[in-house]
């Protein structure tokens, strides 16, 4: 039972205090993938403890069920605690009933996030079939097309973005095509292939379930979106090491400017006029080259973290991931 308590107060802790420890360390965009590794290993963390947690008093309930009253009665009241309170019936049946609610809450809850999970990957899944049939081939924008699922879907506005499904699709409207030039255009391409290549729907699905199914748990709020915006870093990343830094800031512009209808300003002066206010819903769960944080991305691009900021940044996130990984384990082991 000491082992069951030591997890579920981990959890808590972890799942309360995780950010203030994360955020400040993958808010600057210093070093992407230890970041999101840091971010999920966290949330896995807590996750798995919480779960262990709940599996080892259950366990403890049906082994003895007269100590976890006792213990129970104890961590409440203390010493004030005594045989006549933990061995009375109506006390026993309370914990009896709130023992089976926080059950079944977890249960409910688990079913949840699988519904939703399951129901996001469909989705998915169908708008990538449904823009593959409907859109025609896109062609002739050289290497960065190479295979299948790049589509051209006939719209006015300057969307590029990417669906998860088999196969995935890549749409680009015939307004980006208008807007883009080649070598853009292939920033914008590379970018999508590497949400696909990376797997960050996948991230994006399992992390925005947990933020709703457990909304009350600041890690899951906050983890979801930083997921979100460190997927966005890795796939600029990606984009600017194929086709380089100046094509996916141009395209990154362009687009925002046209989609947002303003002119996006950053510290280094560089500003981008209005031009057609335009509103450009994406289907739920797709990933758009500019969904996020665009002047905090230009910006970024323009002044990319210096290699020995990003080495510090990365090795207390790698030492943050292995303390995630490692603490539930030597909870059990010292409650063993």
């Amino acid at each position: 039972m000491t082992a069951a308590l030591a997890l579920l107060g981990y959890a808590v802790t972890a799942g309360c205090l995780a950010p203030a420890l994360l955020g400040p360390l993958t808010r600057p965009g210093a070093s992407v993938r230890p970041g999101l590794a840091a971010w999920l290993s966290a949330m896995a963390s807590v996750c798995v403890s919480a779960a262990l947690g709940a599996a080892l008093t259950v366990k403890a309930a049906e082994a003895d069920w007269p100590a976890l009253t006792r213990l129970l009665c104890q961590q409440v009241a203390g010493t004030a605690c005594s045989p006549q309170v933990y061995r009375n019936g109506l006390y026993s049946a309370g914990v009896a009933v709130l023992a089976a609610v926080s059950t079944l809450a977890v249960l409910a809850a688990l079913w949840r996030y699988g519904r939703r999970t399951r129901r996001a990957v469909a989705g998915s899944r169908r708008h990538a079939r449904a823009a593959l049939l409907a859109g025609r081939e896109l062609a002739g924008a050289g290497r960065e097309l190479a295979g299948a699922g790049a589509v051209v879907l006939d719209d006015p506005r300057p969307v590029a973005y990417c669906v998860a499904g088999r196969p995935a699709a890549i749409v680009v409207t015939s307004g980006a095509l208008a807007l883009l030039d080649q070598p853009q255009l292939a920033a914008v391409l590379a970018h999508e292939r590497a949400h696909l290549a990376g797997r960050h729907h996948l991230l994006a699905t399992l992390t925005r379930g947990l933020a709703a199914v457990f909304p009350g748990v600041p890690l899951f709020a906050s983890g979801a979106a930083e997921v979100a915006r460190l997927a966005e870093l890795a796939a600029d990343d990606a984009a600017a090491r194929s086709v380089g830094r100046p094509a996916l800031l141009a395209a990154l512009l362009a687009i925002a400017t046209v989609t947002t209808g303003h002119g996006v300003t950053t510290g280094h002066g560089v500003t981008t006029g209005a031009t057609v206010p335009v509103t450009a819903p994406l289907p739920r769960g797709a990933l758009a080259a500019s969904a996020h944080a665009v002047p905090a991305r230009v910006e970024r691009l323009l002044d990319p973290p210096k290699r020995s900021r990003a080495a510090l940044y990365g090795l207390a996130l790698a030492l943050a991931s292995v303390a995630f990984v490692l603490v539930p384990g030597l909870l059990l082991a010292a409650a063993a």
